[in-house]
């Protein structure tokens, strides 16, 4: 039966309840968000005169939950519009509205009984096959339907979203004693293909597969500090980007979640893991035990493990249980680390470190290893879904049965036995059968060892994905230092940066133009796209910054010129180029897009010009392009200065949207031409897919254009009349109104007398030479060395 999900309610409108709400909203799904009816009136509402009986007051909770969630930062929703998407109500006197919908997800507080008697009140009202799921963290879910219809139990399982929502892509799926296979099999590919996450069946036992690994990760590390006598700041520098962990690392993302909500689910997993190996790790020490009885749980009562005092950051001491400054970490292992950029390669060098992080890794190391094979297959008959539940729900960049590769399965297995951490015996088994590897690479694909067979399998539902890293050397075509070009299959190239954050410098401007070269004479189609962090923060700005205080105009000028014309190049080979922009995509990433002849973009793209930010105008067709897309919008009878100061304020402000769908607001993705995926593992494959539709549909290499209307003195003298009154109001500073000032130029065409229709190649020009000028400045040296050096945006 094919199964539609049009329409969703949620009952439970806290963080979580909202949190999916928001979600569903975003993929286009209509949904009935639903909460109890509040029990007594506020005082705003008793001097009102309201009662319990009005509306307002019955949907209160929802309401004002709803509310704060959209109000949240990060925000929950990809476009503030989509809020209007979902409809609110209370469970008294709304309940009755699901049985219209296709999907029922229950969100209320982590209590049996509760859950239990919200399910009675459903089976009232729910039509039979509505998919019912619930959002526990913990409670077995073969509870929670005890005393239900078959059809019901049939129809009902775990659903467990990761908080918060949007960001975290895992989506563990736990299924009840009667759970119907197909129900799970639709699950698994709704929450790939529609939702956008990492999918995992798991088994119905405490806390699952991700909170099992990780609160255990995190209990394991509060033991390890206190018997390693390492501070906060030095466990959180060691368990950080440094090994592909959240900036956040150990202390400060338990801050962040809150450490009740931590403690809830390590006492869960004491009580309900006797057997469990590791069963006294998850005892809380006695550092955990006085921030909670001094009720000091975090971000949300402004102090935990870290404090804010003013400006200052102060840091909880373990040994004296006080606050005091926060110390900076060091340690020469991780010094040896600096020049591997490949986090992956860094875990061999971290384990044989001779200080004590070396100690502490190989010691954490040793215990998350041995843990993990003892889970197999008491949570998951498959190891990597284990790697799948911490990349996905935790942010990690690798599992640990990655880890445990990346160092040897051997050799691991040395300081294991040193340290007294003993593994699975199906470890030794796998090694015994002569598998050196829990995962392998074959012909593309990804391999893991399989349990039952002992044998390497293959991981299912590879085939919607192309994963680079399994193709990059056995389909390599051609490379260089900063890219590689890929042929991806059906004649379609994929073209990948390397350079460091993907920037755009000399080595990924002469790739690009040898990938369209290799492209129009053998291929069909060029995709511009790669699985890293971020897509590109733009062009190398080290470059640009030597050649001007070196006064090298000339060569800057030739420089600048070479991107332009690659982007056009972009814009005008004879075959079609696509570009797969996702994460920070800015600056000349966010113009290498604007330049396709279509974008697939993640949802999770954070695109936008933001050379205002060190000085200077966008100078690869940036400011060109937005001049352009303006006056392809110009109709009969508009106000055709309105459009154009909407484009100009947007480069002008530096704004950067914070999805894809604001991306299309904004004007740096366009309705109607560019695609939108929600699940970035798809992102390669979805572009060779409509590369490969423009080919197979006859490209034609477009012509260049001629015919883009400016509107000269007209747009120019309002823009500087804004401005001035931008800098006389001390909004802007004298620099920022010269930059300003320097875009308008070129935005409005320059200062002609009347609307012309001129060349791509004359604003181009006017564009180069804005940029080149900026580049003589002072303030704009000052600007660029202030980024370079501190990272962030100088006023002055």
């Amino acid at each position: 039966m094919k199964r539609l999900i049009k329409k969703v309610a949620v009952i439970g409108s806290g963080i979580m309840g909202s949190g999916i709400a928001c979600h569903f909203a975003n993929i286009g799904v209509e949904v009935l968000l639903l909460d109890i009816v509040p029990n007594q009136l506020t005082d705003a509402e008793a001097k009102k005169g309201l009662t319990l009986e009005n509306k307002a007051v019955r949907n209160r909770l929802v309401n004002d939950n709803l509310a704060a969630a959209l109000k949240s930062n990060p925000s929950p929703i990809y476009d503030k519009k989509f809020a209007n998407r979902i409809s609110t109500g209370n469970t008294t006197d709304d309940l009755a509205k699901i049985k219209d919908v296709d999907w029922i997800i229950e969100v209320v507080v982590e209590r049996l009984d509760i859950k239990k008697a919200v399910y009675e009140q459903i089976e009232k009202y729910r039509k039979p096959g509505t998919l019912i799921t619930s959002n526990t963290s913990g409670i077995p879910i073969h509870f929670m339907s005890e005393g239900r219809s078959q059809d019901f139990q049939e129809h009902f399982c775990g659903t467990h979203f990761f908080n918060p929502v949007r960001y975290l892509k895992l989506f563990e799926i736990i299924p009840g004693p009667k759970t119907k296979p197909e129900v799970l099999e639709f699950l698994n590919e709704y929450g790939e293909k529609f939702l956008g996450k990492t999918s995992v069946v798991a088994k119905d036992t405490p806390a699952f597969i991700g909170n099992r690994i990780g609160i255990y990760g995190i209990m394991s590390l509060f033991h390890l500090v206190k018997e390693m006598g390492l501070t906060i700041e030095e466990v959180d520098k060691l368990t950080g980007p440094v090994i592909g962990r959240p900036k956040s690392a150990t202390f400060r993302t338990v801050d962040v979640v809150g450490l009740d909500t931590l403690v809830h689910v390590a006492n869960g997993l004491y009580d309900n893991c006797p057997n469990d190996e590791a069963h006294d790790l998850f005892k809380l020490p006695a550092f955990v035990q006085f921030l909670l009885d001094n009720k000091w749980l975090g971000s949300k009562t402004k102090q935990g493990f870290y404090k804010k005092v003013d400006k200052d950051i102060l840091s909880f001491d373990l040994e004296t249980l006080e606050y005091r400054p926060a110390k900076k970490a060091s340690f020469q292992t991780l010094e040896l680390t600096k020049t591997i950029d490949k986090v992956v390669d860094r875990f061999k060098v971290l384990v044989k470190g001779k200080d004590k992080a070396g100690e502490f890794y190989r010691k954490s190391f040793a215990g998350l290893f041995a843990y993990v094979s003892n889970r197999v297959p008491e949570i998951t008959d498959d190891l990597y879904k284990i790697d799948d539940a911490m990349k996905a729900g935790f942010g990690w960049e690798h599992g640990p049965f990655q880890i445990w590769d990346a160092i040897g399965v051997e050799k691991a297995l040395e300081f294991m036995n040193e340290l007294g951490e003993k593994p699975a015996a199906w470890v030794q088994e796998m090694l015994a059968s002569g598998n050196k590897s829990f995962y392998t690479v074959k012909d593309g694909a990804t391999y893991y060892y399989d349990l039952t067979t002992k044998t390497q399998k293959k991981i299912p539902g590879q085939d919607a994905f192309i994963i680079l890293n399994n193709i990059r050397e056995s389909k390599k075509v051609w490379g260089n230092s900063d890219v590689t070009l890929h042929d991806i299959g059906d004649g379609i190239l994929n073209l990948e940066f390397h350079s460091k954050m993907n920037s755009i410098g000399g080595g990924v401007i002469s790739g690009i133009n040898k990938a369209i070269d290799i492209a129009e004479q053998k291929y069909n189609g060029l995709v511009i796209g790669n699985q890293g962090a971020n897509f590109s923060v733009g062009a190398n700005l080290a470059m640009i910054f030597m050649m001007a205080v070196e006064q090298e105009y000339d060569e800057l000028n030739f420089s600048i010129k070479a991107f332009q014309d690659t982007m056009m190049r972009v814009r005008y080979s004879g075959i079609p180029v696509i570009a797969a922009p996702h994460g920070m995509t800015l600056g000349g990433g966010c113009e290498l897009t604007l330049h396709a002849d279509k974008a697939v973009a993640a949802a999770e793209t954070y695109i936008g010009l933001v050379e205002f930010g060190v000085g200077v105008i966008p100078g690869g067709g940036g400011s060109k392009e937005m001049a352009l897309r303006a006056a392809d919008l110009f109709k009969k009878n508009d106000v055709k200065l309105n459009i154009l100061q909407e484009y100009f304020l947007t480069v002008g402000t530096a704004k950067v949207a914070t999805s894809a769908y604001e991306a299309i607001d904004l004007g740096f993705l366009q309705k109607g031409k560019d695609i939108i995926v929600v699940n970035k593992d798809r992102q390669i494959a979805e572009a060779k897919k409509h590369a490969l539709i423009m080919a197979e549909a006859g490209y034609t290499q477009p012509i260049r254009r001629k015919d883009v209307e400016v509107l000269g003195k007209q747009a120019l003298g309002a823009f500087l009349v804004g401005t001035d009154g931008m800098m006389a109001g001390k909004y802007i500073s004298e620099h920022d109104r010269k930059i300003a000032n320097k875009l308008a130029y070129v935005m409005a065409g320059g200062d002609l007398s009347e609307p012309t229709l001129v060349s791509e190649q004359y604003l181009l020009d006017l564009e180069r030479e804005a940029f080149l000028s900026l580049c003589t400045e002072r303030k704009t040296l000052e600007r660029i060395q202030f980024m370079l050096t501190k990272g962030k945006p100088l006023r002055n």
